[in-house]
């Protein structure tokens, strides 16, 4: 009868530890792959236009959050342009959500880096919906039914993106 307390004694701190564990690994909002992409309606940089979401519906998608004043961002930038130049007719985009505060220095230097995509400027819901972004470049690939199927932090090769996106446009 001892041994059978101790069994079930020991049986419950498993699953307690396991009940703990999965309750920490979900309690961070990180947007995760197979997670809907959050709705968000953002003004344009451009024209101050609303950038929404579900008006990109049924297209596959890279968001893309940057600082003009972040370097890696600044080196991952030309090469959205050219995934964005390569695929424009596939129903694909890139849109880049700016962490910035000033949107005039914004457009000025989207005009300078040419950037050939939708850029939004972000705020704090948008920041938190997807995770809390934390750190920049960060991107989220999203397939054409609104799910988040990979996300990546820093600067990433492009031919990781130009793989990724192509596989998904399959």
């Amino acid at each position: 009868m001892e041994r059978k307390k101790r069994n079930l004694e020991n049986f419950i701190r498993v699953a307690f530890v396991a009940a703990l564990i999965t309750a920490l690994s979900f309690s961070g909002l990180q947007v995760e792959a197979a997670t809907k992409m959050p709705n968000f309606t953002l003004p344009s940089i451009e024209n101050g236009e609303i950038v929404d979401a579900r008006k990109l519906e049924g297209n596959v998608l890279l968001i893309n959050f940057f600082a003009t004043w972040c370097g890696p961002c600044r080196r991952e930038i030309p090469e959205l342009v050219k995934l964005q130049e390569k695929h424009a007719d596939d129903h694909f985009s890139v849109v880049g959500i700016s962490v910035d505060r000033g949107k005039k220095s914004v457009a000025k230097f989207a005009k300078k880096m040419k950037i050939n995509y939708p850029v939004a400027m972000g705020d704090d819901k948008v920041l938190d919906d997807f995770g809390g972004v934390d750190g920049i470049p960060v991107s989220f690939l999203v397939d054409r039914t609104g799910y988040v199927v990979k996300s990546y932090t820093g600067y990433i090769d492009p031919e990781i993106f130009c793989n990724d996106v192509a596989r998904m446009l399959k």
